[in-house]
């Protein structure tokens, strides 16, 4: 596939961003599922934050074509081939994961409405109505942004700039399989939906993981490249359950249990490789202390904020101290990662415990210093659930540059959680 004269070509014409409802985050379909079972009348709102401020997002990008593609989003339904797949096909050893109630309800879904609106030069854009419909609005609303930004950046170039530009990128990319290919044991998956360069690049950067890492290349969080590519479906859940259940609680002991009660709903779901706890929403160390006995069971842990080995040493040690054998653990990294700290982590663990990296924008969004002014470097936008029946969520994170919410909420989570001195670290996209 040309890329370069795609790209060109698509300037002359509208090209949905976002070409299926399935193009979104494994993750996403699998909490939306536990959603939709256990909290499906829950009144969520989710909020676009940009916390690259220096992007200026409302001056790049047209309002007028952010939303047509967001119209066009709302215009999405299962096809039957997508929604075949997700009824009959394996995941993680499991054939039909998406029970036959869920699917319905999927089959019927169009995403419902956005309020969209221009504060300077950001965009406010959010999402609110029931639970499991707006939360799949996360991943889209980002992938849409993401590429339009990239869009209005090569907007100018030529179709020889391009030509050099993503013969640039690739090389680059291949550059680091290279790197990767060296390490023994390797067990590495795309993690790069949500602040990817574009679709098409994804795509590209997933068929160059298979070429060139083999069976190393675990899969794909993108279920709809999963699906085209016939590669596995990554994922399994985010800081989006803990919050939302927080959230509703009703008293200070009901916030301390409603991490817990995240998980004994999924426990009662899933098995297997989907038991993967997220310790970090309000603090690694202090969830992990007071767990309770059964999580010490499940399967692994993935560290996604703050020190990576820090986190890693903390998770050895509780298993330890809870009699399980950390050699039959899985630690996922997954935060900010590259081809050094991959290597680097990979080094130190992996004859501890068994190691696996979800790679994410530093794979299919690493343009950096490839035009003038590094106007195509990835940055830091999100999209979170920001209150849930009227009332805030919280995130504390093991990184407190990555804490959201009220003032006075967060420190009552601090609190409640046992949170206390956090250090500071630069949020890698």
């Amino acid at each position: 596939m040309d890329i370069a004269t795609r790209v060109y070509n698509h300037k002359w014409k509208i090209d949905p961003i976002v070409r299926s409802l399935i193009d979104t985050d494994f993750y996403k379909l699998l909490m939306c599922q536990s959603v939709y079972r256990n909290r499906r009348d829950t009144n969520v709102r989710f909020s676009l934050i940009n916390r690259s401020k220096h992007i200026r997002l409302a001056k790049l990008i047209d309002e007028g074509e952010l939303r047509e593609q967001l119209d066009h989003i709302r215009s999405l339904s299962l096809s039957r081939g997508e929604s075949t797949w997700l009824r009959g096909n394996t995941f993680y050893g499991k054939r039909q994961m998406f029970r036959p109630d869920f699917m319905e309800w999927f089959e019927g879904l169009r995403l419902p409405p956005y309020e969209l609106e221009r504060k300077g030069d950001q965009y406010e854009l959010t999402f609110e109505g029931k639970w499991p419909e707006v939360m799949l609005w996360e991943i889209p609303a980002l992938a849409v942004l993401m590429e339009l930004r990239s869009r209005a950046v090569i907007n100018s170039m030529g179709r020889f700039e391009l030509q050099v530009l993503y013969a640039r990128a690739m090389t680059r990319v291949w550059e680091k399989i290279e790197q990767l290919r060296e390490i023994d044991g390797l067990s590495i998956a795309d993690f790069g939906t949500r602040r990817r360069h574009g679709f098409l690049w994804q795509d590209w950067c997933v068929q160059a993981m298979q070429e060139g890492l083999g069976d190393k290349f675990t899969g794909t969080s993108n279920c709809l490249i999963a699906m085209r590519r016939e590669v596995e479906a990554i994922g399994t859940n985010a800081h989006e359950l803990p919050m939302v259940y927080s959230a509703l609680a009703e008293d200070d002991a009901a916030l301390a249990q409603a991490p817990y009660d995240v998980l004994s709903d999924w426990h009662e779901e899933h098995e297997g490789n989907l038991r993967i706890i997220l310790p970090d929403t309000y603090g690694t160390k202090g969830f992990l202390d007071r767990a309770p006995d059964w999580l010490a069971g499940w399967t692994g842990i993935r560290i996604d904020s703050g020190d990576p080995a820090g986190g890693a040493e903390t998770a050895i040690r509780w298993w330890q101290e809870r009699g399980e054998d950390p050699q039959d653990k899985r630690v996922i990294f997954s935060d900010g990662l590259d081809v050094a700290k991959i290597k680097e982590l990979h080094a130190q663990f992996s004859d501890r415990t068994k190691v696996s990296f979800g790679w994410g924008t530093l794979l299919t969004n690493d343009f950096r210093g490839l035009v003038p002014d590094d106007a195509l470097a990835p940055f830091s936008l999100v999209c979170k659930a920001v209150s849930a029946n009227g009332r805030p969520t919280v995130k504390l994170s093991d990184n407190p540059e990555k804490a959201m919410g009220p003032a006075d909420e967060i420190q009552r989570y601090k609190r409640v959680f046992g949170v206390g001195e956090q250090d500071s670290q630069a949020v890698i996209v």
